[in-house]
């Protein structure tokens, strides 16, 4: 399988462009069975195409093929949820009016944005990529599909197959790097999906500023794990803690970054850490010393530390990190897993309160005055007590993060919701023009007063009163 990438032209790229604009003001879009028909497409295309999908994975990445089924298997899965309930989210609401207003007719429709643009990272290229365009085209919108060039193997499987399942009008997939991006952020789109580092977050919404164009940013960030005192089963935390971190070799945005344990159990997790890491690799294939990050750390390295000096090392503990460590400058997007002990876990929270937003905080606990603290002590996309990526299993739950980790969310009904615009619907009645008597000029004191009135008439039940 070639790891050679073809660039679309940058000349192209107006008419790509163009043609989608074309396709969405077609209007052919918002045909509710069009859509249930590209997203069981979109199914079809990852399941009959899953082992090549693995040796994609598997050529840019060395992807374990386990790891690469699950992402064919998530796009398969995510295709037919959306599938399954797209007449139920792109059903009007109905909100229940009150008073004067309760014989009007009004509803909140998810109509489509438009033109959007999927700009999609290496990662975890299939996941990454399809899953907000599953968004997309739920809501009924026509999209620009850019996937990273550092897979040129999956990029461009992606675009043989897009063409061959999807409608080829409206989903099109332009290939490159930095020329090619930014020939597309010329352009007005309606929506902007950007997956990837905060650096080039930034370049992303600058760039969409300058048209109005509304983004979500899923980055990433240093997601921090707290191993507390009440931690009842430190194996099964050291498992779980470790399988999280060297899944997909670390490069996933919502890996466990790195870990506070409380000092008076460390000893035991690290002993846990160490046995759960001999069954997980039994000897190393990995001889030549790692000239990464491991190289300025202060902490010492308990298990792993050997990599090929270019590519490739091995899974890694480091403990006696401070928090001042290179190991803590910026998200370590690796295997390399640093410990630090605290002596309580509210040390552990003023630490994670005091850093940017991560995307998730993972904790190991069953007090639930812990988990009370650490929910409203500090700031994260999301929480999660006693096992790391789980939240990645529920579609019925948005996911994103906060502040510098990201804004906007997706997964299930959230990706219909990040692509579609909520436009109000009301129609006011010919009766209804009784009680609008007053609103005309010219203003009566007798009007005057009845407003007044209406003003006294609210009771508000609590008595508290702020204090000057």
């Amino acid at each position: 399988m070639s790891s050679f990438l073809t660039h679309t032209p940058t000349s192209e790229i107006d008419e790509i462009y163009g043609r989608l604009q074309r396709t969405y003001k077609s209007g052919r879009l918002l045909n509710i069975e069009y859509r249930r028909q590209q997203l069981y497409q979109l199914a079809r295309l990852a399941q009959e195409n899953a082992a090549t999908i693995e040796k994609a994975l598997q050529a840019d990445l060395g992807k374990p093929p386990f790891e690469a089924a699950g992402e064919a298997l998530r796009i398969i899965e995510s295709s037919l949820d959306a599938a399954a309930h797209l007449h139920q989210w792109a059903a009007p609401e109905r909100p229940s009016l009150a008073g004067p207003q309760s014989t009007w007719d009004a509803s909140i429709n998810s109509v489509p944005k438009g033109v959007v643009l999927v700009i999609s990272p290496w990662n975890s290229p299939f996941t990454l990529t399809f899953n907000p365009l599953i968004g997309a085209i739920a809501a009924g919108c026509s999209a620009g599909i850019k996937p990273s060039e550092h897979t040129p193997t999956c990029a461009s499987l992606m675009a043989q197959l897009v063409p061959k399942y999807l409608d080829p009008e409206a989903y099109i997939v332009v290939n490159g790097a930095v020329e090619e991006t930014n020939a597309l952020l010329t352009h007005r789109w309606d929506h902007i999906f950007f997956t990837g580092s905060g650096k080039v977050g930034k370049i992303i919404a600058t760039a969409a500023a300058q048209l109005l164009t509304p983004v979500t940013l899923e980055l990433g960030g240093k997601s921090p794990v707290i191993v507390a005192e009440d931690c009842t089963d430190v194996d099964l935390a050291a498992k779980r803690i470790l399988w999280g971190k060297t899944s997909n070799a670390g490069q996933v945005c919502v890996t466990a970054d790195h870990v506070f344990v409380v000092r008076s159990i460390a000893p035991v997790f690290y002993e846990a850490l160490l046995r759960i890491y001999k069954t997980f690799w039994p000897s190393s294939a990995l001889q030549d010393q790692s000239w990464s990050l491991l190289d300025r750390t202060r902490g010492t390295v308990i298990a792993g530390g050997d990599g090929d000096g270019v590519r490739k090392i091995a899974p890694t503990i480091v403990t006696g990190v401070k928090t001042d460590d290179a190991l803590m400058e910026e998200e370590i997007f690796g295997p390399i897993l640093p410990i630090l002990e605290v002596q309580s876990v509210g040390e552990a929270i003023s630490h994670i309160a005091q850093q940017p937003a991560p995307l998730v905080i993972y904790a190991f606990t069953e007090s639930e005055d812990i988990k009370r603290k650490l929910f409203a002590e500090t700031r994260s996309g999301a929480i999660v007590f006693n096992d790391v990526y789980s939240q990645l299993r529920i579609q019925e739950i948005p996911f994103g993060g906060f502040g510098e980790s990201g804004y906007g969310t997706y997964f299930g009904k959230a990706s219909f919701d990040a692509f579609s615009h909520k436009r109000s619907f009301v129609n006011i009645p010919s009766s209804a023009e009784s009680s609008f008597a007053s609103r005309y000029r010219p203003f009566t004191e007798e009007a005057y007063d009845a407003l007044k009135a209406k003003i006294g008439q609210h009771k508000i039940t609590d008595e508290k009163s702020l204090e000057s």
